[in-house]
């Protein structure tokens, strides 16, 4: 007997989950929790993204936020959004629900997570405005680098200069730095 697939809307009405949990092709999938190295990681390079381009108010950078798109409602490890896309209230804050893909999305592959899965993340990303989507294997000390129409480059050496947005020319980072 075929598995009735979840409504876009019907997941949005549901609680949340810890943790979080994802809506992709019908299908309701959890994020698997984080660890250590992921989340120090995570951390970091949100740090980074935001020392280098948030006070000149060109990006910023959210750690697990939710982002409604293409009929999906997907949570990256980091969304980066530039300035003029982040939607705020008529007060001037940020608002609560993201309905757009990011700028920049980037996952970090948790250990015994499978790569399929989040590749179809970074791909959905891509087709729907994301100018790029790393994934980050923490096991592998890579990223795979994914930018519309480009094949997927793979940055594993560590003196690699890894690809940025068009619009971080204030960032520049070698793979060695990432996982260092």
């Amino acid at each position: 007997m075929p598995t009735k697939l979840l409504t876009l809307t019907a997941f949005l009405a549901m609680p949340e989950t810890k943790p979080t949990s994802e809506y992709i092709d019908g299908q309701l999938l959890q994020k698997p929790m984080p660890q250590g190295k992921r989340s120090a990681l995570q951390s970091d390079l949100i740090g980074l993204i935001n020392a280098a381009a948030r006070a000149q108010k060109v990006v910023r950078a959210f750690p697990e936020l939710r982002c409604t798109f293409g009929g999906s409602a997907i949570v990256p490890d980091m969304a980066v959004f530039v300035w003029a896309r982040i939607q705020r209230e008529q007060n001037g804050e940020i608002v609560n629900v993201f309905p757009l893909a990011p700028d920049w999305a980037i996952e970090i592959l948790s250990s015994g997570q499978g790569t399929t899965k989040v590749t179809k993340k970074l791909l959905h990303w891509v087709k729907h405005r994301s100018q790029m989507g790393w994934l980050i294997a923490l096991e592998d000390r890579a990223a795979l680098v994914y930018r519309p129409p480009q094949a997927v480059e793979i940055c594993d050496q560590p003196d690699a200069l890894l690809p940025m947005p068009d619009f971080m020319d204030e960032l520049s980072l070698t793979t060695a730095a990432l996982f260092d």
